[in-house]
């Protein structure tokens, strides 16, 4: 079992998502429309913000964490058909089946993410939907050389709070060559399409993403032939993998 990691509860606690467009971007080609009387699961469901945006969708919902249900029960106040459990993605049995189990944004956090990927896919139905979202290997060279290595030797033994204020001030210099070179249409750019999002979201959720990736005990960078394997045909119809923002990948497939 995956050790428990307090700096998830720590993020959790103090910043928050309330982006449902993003989430819907997530997991394309999938809708929340296809989320209606659905029983639904939330493998790594942080501070709950995506059980709030299925809430209104689906027949019920369980989201499992091991870190910060603290936090996604606060959110998940007074929605009556959503439920928490604490637990391992990677090791966990509910002892039950689910219409859509879906994963965002967490596998590349655990020990094992393939491990992870095949748990929490016992846990659909025959027939159901597995739906997840994860960072690429592919387009992160600078996440990969540069920002991991660096928050490793210099982020890690650092209080929470001094990291989020590091992530104010890293959040407020890479704004100024978003707004400024990145608006000509020089694709060639790194993370050109990644910046679009950029001007899409707040400060404050900016700051989110800094923080996310700064804050992160680890992260796996996933390659397209990993997704490819995860969703084998053997296991699943109706496949889909496709690019996000060019530094991520989007996969999902029912269940054989």
């Amino acid at each position: 079992m995956q050790e428990k990691q307090q700096q998830w509860a720590w993020q959790w606690n103090m910043l928050y998502d309330d982006n449902k467009w993003l989430f819907s971007e997530w997991i394309l080609p999938n809708t929340l429309e296809d989320f209606r009387d659905k029983s639904v699961l939330d493998c790594g469901c942080g501070g709950g913000q995506h059980l709030q945006f299925v809430a209104p969708y689906c027949a019920e919902a369980v989201g499992v964490d091991l870190n910060a249900l603290e936090s996604a029960a606060k959110n998940t106040a007074g929605l009556k058909n959503i439920s928490l459990t604490e637990g391992d993605i990677a090791t966990m049995d509910l002892k039950r089946q689910f219409d859509i189990v879906y994963s965002i944004g967490v596998l590349h956090h655990t020990d094992n993410p393939t491990a992870s990927f095949r748990n929490i896919a016992k846990h659909a139905k025959p027939e159901g939907k597995v739906i997840v979202w994860v960072y690429s290997k592919e387009g992160n060279s600078l996440n990969r050389f540069l920002v991991e290595p660096a928050k490793n030797i210099l982020v890690h033994h650092l209080p929470r709070s001094i990291v989020l204020f590091l992530s104010r001030i890293l959040t407020g210099l890479v704004s100024i060559p978003v707004y400024t070179i990145y608006l000509l249409p020089l694709t060639f750019l790194p993370y050109y399409q990644y910046f679009q999002n950029w001007r899409k979201l707040t400060f404050e959720r900016n700051v989110l993403n800094v923080f996310d990736k700064l804050n992160a005990p680890q992260t796996f960078f996933i390659p397209k032939s990993q997704v490819e394997e995860w969703f084998r045909d053997s296991d699943f119809s109706d496949v889909h993998i496709s690019p996000y923002k060019g530094v991520s990948w989007r996969g999902s497939g029912t269940k054989r």
